[in-house]
């Protein structure tokens, strides 16, 4: 008998606001802008994304298409979907050593 497996979507463990923060920061901490905005689409899944586009002011079909995979979402609906999850963006100073 096979090994059997099941589709794991991170949305499905996003469950408190902590856990949330930090799948996001890590995300940003990648520096790929096209993986934050998947990761960000994960967590309006998690939070509902119906409810994260009405909070955010945005068609829920355009919040969609912003944050799949080939979205291009501009700064200001990144800016709007955070405000709505409760969250900002910040900044650190990086090592340049590094």
């Amino acid at each position: 008998m096979g090994l059997e497996t099941f589709p794991f979507d991170i949305a499905d463990e996003l469950h408190d606001d902590e856990a949330l923060a930090i799948y996001l920061d890590e995300a940003l901490q990648t520096g790929d802008p096209a993986y934050f905005a998947h990761a960000l689409g994960k967590v309006a899944k998690a939070r509902g994304m119906t409810k994260i586009a009405r909070e955010a002011g945005l068609s829920r079909g355009s919040l969609y298409a912003a944050l799949s995979e080939g979205g291009n979402p501009t700064i200001a609906t990144l800016m709007l979907v955070m405000k709505s999850l409760g969250l900002r963006f910040g900044a650190a100073q990086v090592d340049k050593a590094a």
